[in-house]
């Protein structure tokens, strides 16, 4: 029973159970180097040779039972010593035949063992006598004495020295001559001698120095040749038991094994010595042999009856376990062959088991099948992607090649190839042929198998590489390397193959366009290429060594051509051969004869994506951009969701070309101006101009230069540098390809050699971008100016003068003039501005030259103050007081001014006007000491006070008796309160009431200020009651407000005062109520009077102040208002002769005659004439009759009379029916004059040019006091009459707005608040 790993192969090859060999142990010798002959000798006289098969070679007789045997290094010869004889017996494996060579020894032999390195076999005696036989010469070295004893064991180093031990105790070590160069005794008997090389910290050379020894079964002895005299003993724990067998592995480290079931491993580093790397109880009775495999990395141990396999680079976990049931008496020796892939295992009852350890792999891949070695004399044909079942197919020889077509197999070894066909269920042999030499490879198609041999066929190691078209049955094309070509891989399609060069150098060549490219990071130990069979993923392949597989990716249509570029490695598993690449999935054959799937490091995004995070996802972007999977990029930049994912893969969209894509993906992330100018281009055929704008909008442009030179439009290049302003670029390329644009780029280069301070190169190119050509003035009139500039700054002064003032363009003498300031000529800078017109710049400039005529003749121009205050200065001191005033002025430098009129000019006039317009108070105070001088106190006082001198006012005013008229310039300044109680006080003395009282308010002292207002004699206009009504107003004091009321009510002087001051008092005092009142009953006696635009005006101006303190009107006020406006209205219709509305309002007013006692009779005899020529004609004889009253009848005016009393003799018997409208509020149908809704009982608003009621639908307000107004009415009465006929303001027809929503406006006005 056999447990193996996945990796590992579990079949036993062979077994060995001869009856000759039954009851004792068995000796066996696997073949050096090759494994194909395995050499196995019992106590039957003779040693038999087996094949890898179990099938047995030979068998040689021999005289009596094999002492020892051995396999020189090549394998080639087997040399035998008996217990019987002194020949030494040799089999050679490639004739078959066996020879002896007499050793000379008269005592038996006991000893027997090849040099590694020659063709030296050393050979012991019972007697410790020694030969040394030369294969190679026949020449033989008896060295007799070598030892006392039996020699036991020995062994041979690299450089050819041999160790010996015996039973003398003594080990001895001896040159290739036999002779002796040192020895030392040890302990006990010794056995199992070995060569290695210890352990150092600095290890100088490989040398084999060391020499280990089993030591009476017990400790382990290291004899260092380069420290003789300090040999190590290495002793172990007695639980351990025997020491059974030992080896050397890897820096130093040895593995024993121990009779009791244990293993251990040190390690021989001078700090380490002695101590146990590793321990375990491997067997649990009892441990026979130990083995290592250098080449499988792997170690065995056997005992008890079993085998168990560990991996050294891991020995804690056990790697396989081979149990031999059968075997009852336990296991004896086990021994690898060189390649580690049989191991053979010795029995105690005399059998012997080969287990397969290890296949040679081999294996082909045709599309997504692939055929691989599974046994020795096995092939399995499996295609994992379409989900086939395996098939096996038994071969006859153990093959050296496989090959896997569409329709066949092949396998083969050395000239001789077999042919098998594969059937839907069964594979049948077809045929096996003979090629003329050794056939190094085989591929097959679905018709045709090609063989290489000696570099015939397709392949031949010239370095010529043939592409053969087998339809046409000719070639299609050559190639010819520089080297001789070694292995070719062609892809899926055979449109491109890649290839290894005796260099080790590796390639792509591709047979369409004959080009060669090179595969960069190549390693020296590929050895073998994959190409990618996923369809969608064409150009990926990688190369394949031991350790590593390397993702490579040819880029057919980048924008620099086509390239290969490395992706990345993959560790491949020990031991694993890669057989077929499929979207990222490497199958690899291994070592136990199965296949292996491994995912490329490379394609780590084939997962599932979800599962990582934004750190991950980022890579995988990296590597999906690598590979040109841009559908899975999508996808990771939308898990991503970050701008800089998506701008990572537009840009691989373009360096990879594909226009549609990249759209799609600057579409995405919105960057419109990308999308835009690829749509532009995508159409675009010329590959290389195509190429050419992908790569400027990467920002390549080297790159993109070379692409548009190598396309159907060069010219391109030449506007990509033109538009980056690359112009030394630009230029060159413009000699080539436009040299009519040289004048332009010049001009350009030239402006920004300027900006760089490279003046003199600007020159030259301005100078070179001069076209003279008139078509193309404004060009040339640029660079003309820059060559002025450029000149100046170059220190030409006088050429570059001349040419600005040549020059038509002011900015340029502005500029030239500058750059002329900077370095100091100030007298070519200011002509410049002077002709630029510049002027301001020019008389500043001449001011600096000191050229004051100059500045007098540019003054008219100048408008910079600055300027005209210096030049002024300067005439000022000339005593030129004229020209400096003149010249202040300009300068706005009033102070000045007044002081050169005042002082000099003699013109006071002038100055006290500068001083009132300018408000200077340096310039009052000058005119104020002036007129002091000249004794004219008003005006000194005045000009103190606007010079804020309010005290030397004051005192002069009181001086000489002028208080009035300073009480008057102080009271229109903002002075300060101590000024105004000053003044009052003065007044107060003096019992002028009025000014006391009006001075005492400005202070804040009401009381003393209502007092003097009250003492105040009445006026005409008596304005001592209205500012004692301000006076109480800002006062709010209530005992102030009851003694000013007293007054009025004429309690402190038995005079009663008129209302309205009443009214303003309450006005003044925010009592709005009382204020109301009070209108009210003052329009009513202006109303009894006759005064009704008087009444009108209070009542409106009330009803107004109640509105904006948002206090209810009351409901007298809001109807007495109404009927005088009606009135009002009504004279307005008759005057424009609309009588149908003035017969309508005088009717609402003749209703409420009574509120018209002085005018009864008057507005009657209107009403029934307007009534009468409306055609009112009930109404006019119901008003006439009323007329007919004997009250009144007498009063009627004469002219009128007659007509009347003919109206009241002859009633008319027809009436014109009033138009009804809707009511604003329930949409009620009422007469249009009517303001009382008998529906919803709401007072109706009127419209403020009619006196109708007002409609939803034609809403309007006016601007200024906000009273309604039908819209169609009141536009019709604006365009007539431009003042409003409520409020009496100015509108402008413009200003009127119709309401659609008068919500705000529909308040029901009932009763008072």
């Amino acid at each position: 029973m056999c447990n193996f790993p996945l990796l590992f192969v579990s079949q036993q090859v062979f077994s060995l159970l001869e009856k000759a060999w039954s009851g004792s142990p068995v000796q066996f010798a696997w073949q050096k180097t090759l494994g194909n002959f395995l050499a196995v000798t019992g106590g039957d006289h003779a040693v038999k040779v087996f094949d890898r098969h179990g099938q047995k070679r030979n068998e040689i007789g021999l005289p009596g039972n094999c002492v020892a045997m051995d396999w020189d290094k090549d394998g080639d010869t087997l040399a035998i010593i008996t217990d019987k004889s002194s020949a030494i017996f040799l089999w050679d494996a490639n004739t078959n035949k066996t020879s002896q060579v007499d050793s000379g020894m008269r005592d038996t032999m006991s000893f027997l063992l090849w040099s590694r390195v020659g063709t030296l076999l050393a050979v012991g005696t019972s007697k410790g006598n020694l030969l040394i036989y030369n294969r190679q010469t026949s020449r033989k070295i008896p060295v007799l004495g070598k030892h006392t004893k039996r020699i036991t064991c020995g062994c041979w180093s690299t450089e050819n020295l041999l160790a010996l031990g015996g039973e003398d105790k003594v080990i001895t070590l001896s040159n290739q001559e036999g002779d002796t160069i040192r020895q030392t005794s040890v302990s006990s008997d010794p056995s199992d001698m070995q060569f290695s090389v210890m352990k150092t910290d600095e290890r100088m050379s490989t040398r084999e120095s060391t020499v280990s020894v089993v030591v009476g079964k017990k400790t382990l002895f290291l004899f260092n040749l380069n420290d003789p005299d300090n040999p190590i003993d290495l002793k172990f724990q007695q639980a351990y038991g025997n020491i059974v067998s030992y080896r050397w592995y890897g820096d130093g480290y040895i593995m024993i094994g121990f009779s009791r079931g244990y293993f251990v491993v040190i390690s021989t580093h001078i700090r380490e010595i002695g101590q146990e790397i590793f321990q375990a109880h491997n067997h649990k009775d009892n441990l026979s042999s130990i083995a290592i495999s250098q080449s499988l990395n792997k170690a065995a141990s056997c005992g008890d009856n079993c085998i168990k396999i560990h991996d050294l680079s891991d020995l804690r976990e056990m790697y396989a376990i081979i149990n031999l049931d059968d075997e009852n008496k336990g296991v004896d020796k086990l021994a690898w062959t060189d390649d580690g892939q049989l191991l053979a295992v010795s029995s105690r009852k005399g059998s012997l088991h080969v287990f397969l350890t290890k296949l040679p792999i081999l294996g082909d891949a045709c599309n997504t099948r692939i055929a691989y070695l599974t046994s020795l004399l096995e092939v399995t044909i499996a295609n994992h992607v379409e989900r086939e079942l395996p098939v096996t197919v038994s071969v006859e020889v153990e093959p050296s090649f496989v090959a896997i077509g569409v329709y066949h197999l092949a396998v083969g070894m050395n000239n001789r190839a077999w042919f098998y066909a594969l059937g839907e269920d069964n594979v049948k042999k077809l045929k096996d042929v003979e090629y003329l030499g050794t056939v190094a490879s085989m591929h097959l198609n679905s018709d045709y198998a090609a063989a290489l041999f000696e570099g015939k066929v397709q392949l031949h190691m010239t370095g010529l590489i043939n592409y053969f078209y087998i339809e046409d049955w000719q070639y299609v094309n050559e190639y010819r390397h520089s080297v001789s070509v070694r292995k070719v891989f062609p892809d899926p399609n055979g449109t491109r193959l890649a290839f290894i060069d005796d260099k080790s150098d590796g390639f792509v060549y591709c047979p369409v366009n004959d080009r060669l490219y090179e595969i960069p990071d190549f390693s020296p130990t590929i050895k073998g290429i994959l190409w990618e069979h996923w369809p969608m993923d064409k150009g990926v392949f990688v190369a394949f060594d031991d350790d590593k597989a390397y993702t490579y990716v040819f880029y057919k249509d980048a924008i620099e051509g086509s390239k290969i570029i490395f992706a990345g490695s993959t560790e491949v598993p020990f031991s694993h051969k890669p057989l077929l690449l499929y979207n990222g999935e490497l199958t690899c054959q291994t070592p136990s004869g199965k296949t292996n799937n491994i995912y490329l490091s490379t394609h780590r995004f084939l997962g599932n994506l979800k599962d990582f995070g934004p750190n991950e996802l980022t890579q995988m972007l990296t590597q999906t951009l690598t590979l040109k999977r841009f559908s899975e990029a999508w996808e990771l930049c939308r898990l991503l969701n970050d701008q800089s994912g998506w701008n990572e893969l537009a840009k691989a969209c373009l360096y990879h070309m594909e226009v549609d894509f990249a759209i799609r993906v600057y579409r995405t992330f919105g960057n419109a101006g990308m999308v835009m100018s690829l749509e532009q281009v995508k159409g675009i055929e010329d590959h290389s101009l195509l190429a050419g704008h992908l790569a400027m909008f990467t920002g390549d442009f080297n790159l993109a230069q070379d692409l548009y030179l190598a396309s159907s439009c060069p010219v391109a290049a030449l506007e990509m540098r033109k538009d980056l302003q690359h112009w030394d670029s630009a230029l060159q390329l413009a000699k080539r390809l436009a040299p009519d644009q040289i004048p332009f780029l010049s001009k350009e280069y030239a402006v920004h050699l300027e900006f760089t301070g490279d003046y003199s190169n600007a020159l030259s190119h301005y100078e070179k971008g001069i076209t003279g050509n008139n078509k193309y003035q404004d060009h040339d009139e640029a660079c003309l100016a820059g060559v002025a500039q450029m000149s100046i700054r170059m220190g030409d002064i006088r050429r570059g003068v001349n040419q600005a003032i040549k020059h038509p363009s002011r900015l340029l003498k502005r500029d030239c003039g500058a750059i002329l300031e900077n370095m100091k000529q100030f007298s070519e800078a200011a002509q410049l501005y002077e002709k630029g017109q510049y002027y301001d710049k020019a008389a500043s400039v001449y001011i600096r030259c000191k050229n004051w005529a100059k500045v007098g003749e540019l003054l008219p121009h100048v408008s910079s103050p600055k300027i005209h205050l210096q030049y002024a200065k300067a005439k000022e001191a000339d005593g030129r007081y004229s020209e400096a005033v003149i010249a202040y002025e300009y300068a706005k430098q009033w102070d000045s001014v007044i002081r050169l009129y005042l002082d000099h000019l003699n013109n006071p006039e002038k100055a006290v006007n500068i001083v009132r317009e300018t408000q200077s108070l340096d310039g009052a105070k000058m005119v104020a000491r002036f007129f002091l001088q000249l004794g004219d106190y008003g005006s000194a006082i005045q000009f103190l006070v606007m010079s804020k001198c309010n005290n030397e006012a004051f005192t002069l005013a009181q001086q000489h008796n002028k208080m009035e008229i300073y009480a008057d310039i102080i009271s229109s300044e903002s002075a300060t309160n101590e000024d105004y109680q000053s003044i009052a006080l003065y007044f107060e003395e003096e019992k002028k009431h009025f000014q006391a009282g009006k001075f005492f308010l400005l202070c804040g002292q009401y009381g003393r200020a209502l007092k003097h207002f009250m003492k105040s004699p009445s006026t005409e206009d008596n304005l001592a009651i209205e500012m004692a009504i301000e006076t109480v107003g800002r006062a709010k004091d209530e005992a102030l407000t009851n003694q000013l009321i007293d007054y009025l009510m004429g309690e402190s002087d038995g005079m009663p005062k008129d209302a309205k001051y009443l009214f303003h008092l309450y006005m003044a005092l925010k009592q709005y109520k009382e204020a109301a009142r009070t209108a009210i009953i003052i329009a009513r006696e202006e109303q009894c009077s006759g005064n009704y635009r008087n009444a009108h005006d209070v009542l409106f101006s009330m009803y107004s102040e109640l509105k904006t303190q948002k206090i209810k009107i009351p409901s007298e006020m809001a109807t007495n208002l109404m009927i005088l406006h009606s009135y009002m209205l009504a004279k307005t219709h008759i005057k424009r002769g609309d009588h149908m509305k003035g017969a309508r309002m005088l009717i609402r007013v003749a209703n409420n005659i009574s509120k018209f006692p002085s005018h009864v009779v008057q507005i009657l005899t209107s009403v029934v004439i307007e009534c009468h020529r409306a055609g009112l004609k009930n109404s006019a004889f119901s008003f006439a009759a009323m007329l007919m009253r004997p009250e009144y009848r007498n009063k009627i005016d004469l002219k009128y009379k007659k007509k009347i009393e003919a109206v009241v003799r002859h009633p008319g018997t027809t009436a014109t029916e009033e138009p009804t409208t809707a009511c604003p509020y329930c949409a009620f149908q009422l007469p249009e004059c009517e303001l009382l809704c008998p529906s919803c009982k709401n007072n109706l608003p009127y419209c403020i040019a009619t006196g109708r009621h007002m409609v939803r639908d034609d809403w309007t307000v006016c601007p200024r006091c906000d009273f309604p107004a039908l819209y169609s009415e009141f536009k019709n009465m604006l365009e007539t009459e431009n003042t409003c006929p409520m409020c009496s303001e100015r509108i402008d027809i413009a200003h009127l707005k119709k309401i659609n929503d008068c919500t705000q406006y529909l308040t029901p006005e009932n009763g008072d608040q």
